[in-house]
């Protein structure tokens, strides 16, 4: 068996990051793959996921498109991490940053030993960095003169999504020769091994393949439909099941714009606020367990209204989502693997959904297999590696929620009991009693959340479980001083040189970036 046909089903941002990276590796040279997406011209994709990880830098870089395109053509702005506000106390002064620069020194020396120690009083994501005073300064990642994708900082995007897809559509059609075809797949025909031989379309027929991408989302034709993959739920570690979703006007057209997504805590869930250059995007996730969707949009609605003016609020379109929280038992079976929300979905609490788009696709196409043994063996470990990431964004998600003081509502109070956390997160609590989190914790070189994340969000919620914990001989707190110490430096010259994230889209909109 030599694949020769890969056939994507479904568009979105799913799909066509599947057909843009697979071909961009495999649709020239000697024996080029055919890579085919096919969409149904009346699903409407959900259209909401607009935040990025850093990683999606270097997946456009290697599908070809340019960071200027990119950010002018999908009003993409920078994101440097998240800021949470309310979670611990419910109090707006209550506020942490999980940026996505590592502690300064992380892996040679230990800037929390520093903070626990010397600066207790002090927030400790502003001792382990400069990135969290960047962004509440608004400010970007690098200047106007540094290269397409190349930042002083570390940083991923927010984007409107659908103007994404349109980017993507283009590109892969006319740069990387993706056939795109719109057309309803009415029956999946299954060849005597169990494969799936072909795809039969109203308008076009069959459609033959050697390998099936299913980007279908929530509906998961192929996998959830065909192949009858069980679906695990996970809502009893995740209630939330309904979330509105709003595009909010600036009042002014040089408007700031953040540098973080802002995520605020509220009675029943918490709300999303995503700066892009053209608007911002705002929602509100919460669990219909606890607050009816009136209520909930009358809480949005008070949320807003603290930032956008009562005469815009009324000409605002709400647009209601049902989240199932959970993910597919099998996520390849055959030569089917599922890609995107077809997989699984929890919440779009950090952002993961597109990054774990990246990483499967990633996987499919640096380990394609080229025979029926092959093929079985790859599935075999792709579901493993899946797996483990799935439970891994269960547990660092909850974590947000198992350590806040709150027990104001009813959702507090549940969201923060012992039987609705993972028994692998309870465990590694427990061992944090004594240490802080480090490599090893976990099994994975390629972790989507790795040892610092869970620093920043256990010390913005205050997790204070360390104290009793002896101090190590081998701890240099003089290093880590003097990392502090330069960081304080660095972060005044970088206020200094560094354009605000509006300056500097601006100025990308007028020039352009430096090519690399």
């Amino acid at each position: 068996m030599m694949i020769k046909n890969i056939v994507v089903v479904g568009g979105g941002t799913a799909g066509w990051l599947s057909a843009g990276l697979l071909a961009a590796e495999y649709s020239a040279g000697e024996s080029p793959i055919k890579v085919t997406l096919i969409e149904s011209p009346d699903v409407r994709t959900i259209g909401v996921g607009e935040g990025t990880w850093p990683t999606m830098r270097s997946t456009l870089k290697r599908i070809g498109i340019s960071e200027t395109a990119f950010l002018t053509r999908c009003s993409a702005s920078f994101k440097q991490g998240s800021k949470f506000v309310g979670w611990r106390t419910g109090e707006a002064a209550d506020a942490y940053y999980h940026p996505f620069s590592l502690p300064t020194g992380f892996g040679e020396t230990d800037m929390h030993e520093l903070w626990r120690q010397c600066y207790p009083d002090k927030a400790y994501d502003r001792i382990a960095g400069i990135q969290a005073a960047v962004c509440e300064r608004q400010l970007a990642p690098k200047q106007i003169t540094m290269p397409e994708y190349a930042g002083a900082l570390n940083y991923g995007y927010h984007l409107d999504a659908g103007k994404f897809s349109e980017l993507l559509r283009e590109h892969c059609t006319e740069r990387l020769g993706v056939s795109h075809i719109r057309d309803h797949v009415e029956q999946i025909i299954s060849a005597d091994n169990g494969d799936i031989a072909r795809v039969k379309t109203r308008e076009h027929g069959d459609l033959v393949g050697d390998l099936f991408i299913d980007c279908t989302g929530t509906h998961s034709l192929l996998l959830g439909g065909h192949y009858q993959v069980p679906f695990i739920d996970c809502s009893r570690y995740s209630a939330n099941d309904r979330a509105l979703a709003v595009q909010v006007p600036y009042e002014q057209e040089d408007a700031p714009i953040a540098s973080a997504t802002v995520g605020t805590a509220h009675s029943s869930g918490w709300s999303w606020d995503i700066g892009l250059s053209s608007r911002r995007g705002v929602g509100y996730v919460y669990s219909s367990a606890h607050i009816d969707d009136d209520s909930a949009h009358a809480e949005l609605v008070a949320h807003l209204s603290r930032s956008v003016d009562a005469s815009v609020i009324k000409d605002l379109s709400f647009r209601s989502l049902t989240i199932e929280a959970g993910h597919r038992d099998r996520f390849w079976v055959n030569n089917c693997v599922a890609v995107g929300m077809s997989a699984g979905f929890i919440e779009p609490l950090e952002a993961s959904a597109l990054a774990l788009v990246e990483l499967s696709v990633a996987m499919i196409r640096d380990e394609l297999p080229q025979s029926q043994a092959a093929m079985a063996i790859t599935a075999r470990r792709f579901n493993d590696i899946f797996r483990y990431r799935w439970q891994r964004i269960l547990e660092f998600l909850k974590l947000h929620y198992v350590l806040s003081e709150r027990r104001d509502t009813a959702y507090w109070r549940d969201m923060t009991a012992r039987d609705t956390v993972p028994p692998g997160l309870l465990e590694y609590l427990e061992l944090w009693r004594y240490r802080a989190p480090y490599t090893r914790d976990f099994l994975h070189t390629e972790e989507l959340f790795p040892a610092a994340s869970y620093l920043y969000v256990l010390y913005g919620m205050g997790f204070t479980g360390e104290a009793c914990a002896p101090v190590k001989a081998s701890v240099d707190l003089s290093k880590a001083q003097q990392l502090f110490e330069e960081d304080e430096r660095k972060r005044q010259k970088y206020e200094k040189a560094i354009p605000t994230n509006r300056e500097l889209l601006n100025a990308v909109a007028r020039y352009g970036m430096k090519k690399i």
